[in-house]
């Protein structure tokens, strides 16, 4: 059984493309592997500087996965910040990484290009997230292709520590999936909060229908036959139906008689009713959120045991008096 850790910034309401592009394939791991999840409120720390926004995205990201189906009897899920030991590795890791080692990051540089401030905290994220992935002896890091470059940073982190000291560190292997939906938005565009071309799963009913009536369409007239390989609302309703029901959309495409603002309604239909289970257990996590504080204790509990190993036999390995 691999061990496999991932990690989820508290970035606010979850989209499709959160979704398909990442949470379900989480949900997928977790009943085969010791699965360790956990919410970077660190991180989000070089981008959200809003002390309330952070405390209320961390709570609503991880009653967000809980409803989504993460099962903390089957996965470690916890708080980053929760175990302390992260930031002490953190530091430890900081003395044998290379300062060339970071100017080499694409994403410090993408994200200042992109206004983010050149702040220390993004220029070390990799190293810090090397002490996520590190500290628990993680295996396999399931990633996205912008992600690949910072786990083949904690590889190098590993190795030159282990060079000095013995096989200490596990050298941890990416894992990007072949069978990642990149979603599209109601522009047509990869969906991203950035592009403002969200459906967002948590909406309510009317707002539902208001994002998808966004989706841009051509002017086809109704009688006539449609282009559904080049549809955006296709694009979207595939990621719900089986080989069957697309064909027999696709059916009703070419047949004509039917405009696209049919196939929208189709197509709200299919998203609220896919995640109806998880709007009640969504409902009920709102209302008990004591028991969300305690699967994140316990969760955190199960996590700091296992750092709190790891960094002894790595402090004692530096020097570190006690």
């Amino acid at each position: 059984m691999a061990r496999i850790l991932t990690g989820i910034q508290p970035s606010g309401a979850l989209h499709l493309g959160n979704y398909f592009g990442a949470i379900k394939q989480i949900k997928e791991l977790q009943n085969s592997n010791d699965l360790f999840i956990f919410i970077a409120n660190y991180h989000a720390l070089t981008s959200l500087k809003d002390s309330k926004a952070l405390k209320k995205n961390t709570i609503d990201c991880a009653i967000n996965f809980l409803s989504l189906g993460i099962d903390p009897n089957e996965t470690t899920f916890y708080v980053q910040s929760d175990v302390k030991e992260v930031l002490e590795l953190y530091w430890i890791l900081s003395t044998y990484t290379p300062m060339g080692l970071l100017e080499r990051a694409h994403s410090y540089k993408d994200k200042v290009s992109k206004g983010i401030g050149a702040s220390h905290s993004l220029f070390s994220y990799p190293v810090l997230m090397a002490a996520d992935i590190l500290l628990y002896d993680a295996q396999i890091v399931p990633v996205g292709k912008d992600q690949i470059q910072h786990v083949e940073m904690t590889r190098d982190i590993a190795i030159k520590f282990n060079n000095d000291f013995g096989e200490i560190l596990s050298i941890p292997k990416f894992k990007v999936a072949k069978d990642t939906q990149t979603v599209l938005g109601v522009d047509g565009a990869k969906m991203s909060k950035s592009y403002g071309n969200t459906i967002d799963i948590f909406s309510d009913e009317k707002e539902l229908k208001k994002a998808i009536g966004k989706i841009v369409t051509n002017s086809t007239p109704i009688e006539d036959k449609k282009e559904w390989a080049t549809c955006n609302i296709f694009a979207l309703a595939k990621l719900y139906l089986d080989k069957t029901k697309q064909e027999e959309l696709q059916k009703r495409y070419t047949k004509g008689g039917e405009g696209y603002g049919h196939f929208k309604v189709y197509l709200k239909e299919l998203i609220w009713n896919y995640y109806e289970n998880a709007r009640q257990k969504r409902e009920y996590y709102l209302n008990n959120k004591d028991e969300v504080h305690d699967i994140l204790s316990d969760g955190a509990k199960k996590a700091s045991k296992i750092a709190k190993n790891k960094i002894e036999i790595i402090k004692n390995a530096v020097g570190i008096y006690r």
